[in-house]
């Protein structure tokens, strides 16, 4: 079975999050946290203690000393802590992927620990794929499913409705173009099956 088979994301707003180890900085682990609303506490390999995990929801820990990343990784099984010692896949609750992101859509890459080289470069290539256009994109999704949720109410129904419904290419087109109200209006008439808006998509 590949490492790291189920892939989750976590809420980790307003939970501590602890990081160990200045490669472990330099790679952006205590920013990428924070970002996500963390409290992180930042720890050196040498002043860390066992005691700087109590409470915490996580860690992330780098050290290039064998006896260092096998104590930070007793102190988070002892109390509880999701732990990953970087570059130790044997001592890791998780990995941390690779990832895009564009408002609240967020595109991870992860290679089961075997590559973060490839899930890096992965990445840069869906950072060209997918553009800032994407943030906005998936905000007029969000207003339409709210703006029609009590219409329809019934979930299976709901789910046919937008499966049949949304047409990627052409919300991105307009989106891109500066006719996002377009795009929205085309997708509800669409959802309430009602007649679409007469409108041409941006070439």
């Amino acid at each position: 079975m590949a490492a790291f088979g189920y892939p989750i994301s976590l809420e980790v707003t307003g939970r501590t999050a602890v990081v160990i180890g200045e490669e472990a900085v330099a790679q952006g682990k205590d920013r990428a946290l924070a970002s996500a609303g963390a409290r992180v506490v930042i720890r050196s390999e040498s002043d860390w203690t066992p005691e700087d995990l109590d409470g915490a929801f996580l860690c992330v820990a780098a050290s290039s000393d064998p006896e260092t990343r096998e104590a930070v990784f007793r102190a988070a099984r002892e109390r509880g802590v999701l732990v990953n010692v970087m570059d130790d896949v044997a001592r890791c609750d998780f990995a941390a992927p690779a990832v895009v992101r564009r408002g609240d859509l967020a595109i991870a890459v992860s290679t089961g620990g075997r590559s973060p080289a490839l899930a890096r470069r992965l990445r840069q290539r869906l950072e060209r794929q997918f553009g800032p256009e994407w943030e906005d994109a998936l905000a007029a999704l969000g207003e339409v499913r709210t703006e029609t949720l009590h219409q329809l109410p019934d979930l299976a129904e709901r789910s046919r409705r937008w499966a049949d419904a949304l047409d990627v290419e052409e919300l991105t087109a307009l989106v891109r173009a500066g006719r996002r109200d377009e795009a929205k209006a085309r997708l509800r008439a669409r959802l309430l099956r009602r007649p679409e808006p007469d409108l041409a998509v941006a070439p």
